[in-house]
């Protein structure tokens, strides 16, 4: 069967030069091409390809991003970096990708890194998602039915475990998402504060620290968009990161 191969790149000639070698490849077939790290997420989740030639080194969301978020779809590709610069190699093994081409690349290069490709093991998949390498996203990608949509982190009030789903609210709405809040409170400790077993809250979002009607305390959230229970176990935690 035919692997059905995404390219993304933002530099036309090398979009086009992979294009055309996928094309000449007789196990391989050309799924689309994608300019930048945000377009090729969404790409992925309407045309489901099974491989993404991925260059790391775009403007806006970088190639080593882009494949965190590939990593945590329900049809997981695998990801083979492509790249000008040596020195990103190291970054790219350490996310486990499935293969590492330097430009220009080359038709025998291409093919080898493709039949390794097609079988990407889970342990790939689990380091690329778990973001070795790399800092916090700057989106989290979420599915809406055949399509993958970009929130924006700084735009991300709080994150709700409900059950095995957790909601996460931002400033246009709430999403469903299947991360667990322990692993987003690990990626995100700078800049978000466990309030609650169930909450995480962004504290740039935090208007202050007070108490309601029932003298329980609870995070005021700005621009009207709520209060969120504080529990007693987390308060001087919460008071401690609101000072700082």
């Amino acid at each position: 069967m035919k692997l059905r191969v995404l390219v993304v790149d933002d530099e036309p000639l090398a979009r086009e030069r992979l294009a055309h070698l996928v094309e000449e490849m007789p196990d391989a077939e050309l799924a689309g091409i994608a300019a930048s790290g945000e377009q090729a997420l969404l790409l992925a989740g309407s045309l489901r390809p099974q491989v993404i030639l991925l260059d790391i080194r775009m403007p806006g969301m970088g190639g080593l991003e882009a494949a965190r978020h590939l990593a945590r779809l329900p049809e997981r590709p695998a990801v083979i970096f492509t790249t000008a610069f040596d020195e990103h190699a190291l970054a790219a093994f350490e996310v486990q990708a499935a293969g590492y081409l330097v430009k220009p690349v080359r038709m025998e290069k291409l093919q080898e890194a493709l039949a390794r490709a097609r079988q990407p093991t889970r342990a790939q998949l689990m380091r690329i998602a778990d973001g070795a390498g790399g800092g916090p996203r700057t989106r989290i990608a979420v599915r809406a039915r055949d399509e993958l949509k970009l929130i924006p982190v700084e735009t991300i009030l709080c994150f709700i475990a409900e059950q095995k789903y957790t909601t996460l609210r931002h400033t246009a709405g709430e999403e469903l998402i299947e991360e667990p809040l322990k692993e987003l409170e690990d990626e995100f400790a700078a800049s978000f504060v466990r309030v609650h077993r169930n909450s995480l809250v962004a504290l740039a979002h935090i208007e202050g620290l007070e108490k309601d009607a029932e003298g329980h305390q609870v995070v005021r959230l700005r621009n009207g968009a709520g209060t969120l229970a504080v529990s007693r176990r987390l308060s001087a935690d919460v008071s401690r990161k609101l000072k700082g």
